[in-house]
């Protein structure tokens, strides 16, 4: 998914205040809290439902231009530079192996970085559906443990979701506040997709 594909949405305690781009749900949150929401507000990515920190003093038009890297905002750290080809991307990190492992990469055609990036690009390509589901499960257990860890049925749903019993999972949400169990629901059907 691309940044400009990326939406968010924003709670205010368990009631949903916007969910689109992160400039529309910052503003609907802006305007909110400055219409007196008292509830903690929190806005979190969609595909990660990571909590996405927002700056809300001043007026909207200020949270807007800071979060479109505006005078006001902060100043971004420069890339560390160190061995490798960062022209291309490639990024040197430590690896630990056996030295029978060693061996066998060395003897490969290319060598060891050759040979462990494509052995890299073999496993993404093998696990790409059970990758994908797992990191939405993921995703939807942090929204769980975030806004509904206080919730009825919070573990034994956390417990359905795991072992992949969407029947479950869904009657015992059920009784979750509206808002919550409908964003649980959509974030469900990633989820719970098939891994085939």
């Amino acid at each position: 998914m691309s940044e400009r594909d990326t939406t968010y949405t924003a709670f205010a305690g368990a009631r949903r205040i916007a969910s689109g781009s992160l400039p529309s749900v910052a503003k609907a949150t802006k305007v909110a809290l400055d219409q007196g929401e008292t509830e903690p507000v929190l806005i979190l990515d969609d595909e990660t439902c990571r909590v996405v920190e927002v700056d809300f003093r001043g007026t909207p038009e200020d949270v807007l231009e800071r979060l479109s890297g505006g005078p006001d905002a902060a100043p971004g750290e420069p890339e560390p530079r160190g061995p490798g080809r960062p022209k291309l991307g490639v990024v040197a990190r430590e690896v630990t192996l056996l030295p029978r492992h060693w061996e066998w990469l060395s003897a490969q055609p290319g060598g060891a970085s050759v040979a462990l990036r494509k052995l890299v690009e073999e496993a993404r390509r093998s696990n790409e559906s059970r990758d994908r589901v797992r990191q939405a499960q993921e995703a939807l257990y942090r929204f769980m443990s975030t806004l509904v860890g206080n919730e009825a049925g919070f573990e034994e749903a956390s417990r359905a979701l795991f072992a992949g019993d969407r029947k479950l999972f869904m009657a015992l949400i059920q009784l979750w506040p509206k808002d919550l169990r409908a964003h649980a629901e959509r974030l469900s059907n990633a989820a719970f997709a098939s891994e085939a």
